[in-house]
């Protein structure tokens, strides 16, 4: 259905800002990996035997480099996540994992923010993520390098410190499923589309944020991110 008028105010589009463009990237929707990297899953007591698994988070929930992120309600338990993020350009359904890399228009480096209280909490009883992992400001995430200029990164660093230490730090090529592979395996479950970004899992080193901590993370070739966590709204 197209609207040309609304009855109240359209939404923002959400974006995010691309490396030597002047126009921005709009993003559709926010996909999630999880458990793609043996030792967080391991650090956080489950079956490493278990495949990946996909959960969302809402395009408006996406927060620029440099914010200052309002500590997050219900919670006394926020940990950081560092992830690789694929842009896609183009989509479809069941997308072989030897084309997967025709839809990718470009690469950043985003952090999961997640209620790890809340999270647990849902999970033994059986319940959805959402409440840990999708909710208000909870995917900051970097500007996108065009896979034209860097190409598509499979190895290289991926880390993050807070307050200045070094708490995350991984490599691409510990990805269980790599990118080819996670896009052939959501594009099973949903039709991904231009605009679809996809943070592909964390790795080990995962630990919990206080108001007034800063946080910088970065993927070796495609670029860096910082924020601060500020006091509750």
């Amino acid at each position: 259905m197209t609207a040309t008028s609304y009855v109240i105010p359209a939404p923002p589009q959400a974006s995010l800002p691309v490396v030597g463009e002047t126009s921005a990237y709009p993003v559709r929707r926010i996909w999630c990996v999880g458990r793609n990297y043996l030792e967080h899953i391991r650090e956080m007591g489950n079956d490493e035997r278990a495949p990946p698994f996909f959960f969302a988070k809402h395009a408006d929930m996406l927060v620029a480099d440099g914010a200052s992120i309002p500590y997050p309600p219900l919670t006394k338990d926020l940990h950081h996540e560092v992830e690789l993020v694929v842009a896609m350009k183009s989509g479809g359904l069941n997308i072989p994992a030897a084309n997967a890399l025709d839809h990718v228009y470009g690469y950043a480096v985003g952090i999961d923010l997640t209620r790890r209280d809340l999270q647990l909490a849902s999970r033994k009883k059986e319940r959805p993520w959402e409440i840990g992992k999708s909710f208000d400001y909870s995917a900051p995430c970097s500007a996108i390098q065009p896979a034209a200029k860097i190409g598509h990164p499979a190895k290289g660093r991926i880390w993050l410190t807070v307050n200045g230490k070094e708490t995350q730090k991984g490599d691409l090529t510990e990805l269980i499923w790599n990118v080819p592979e996670i896009i052939w395996q959501l594009s099973q479950q949903v039709k991904l589309a231009a605009g679809d970004i996809i943070m592909t899992g964390t790795p080990a080193g995962v630990s919990q944020l206080q108001p007034g901590d800063k946080i910088e993370c970065g993927g070796d070739g495609i670029g860096t991110l910082k924020v601060n966590i500020g006091k509750p709204e």
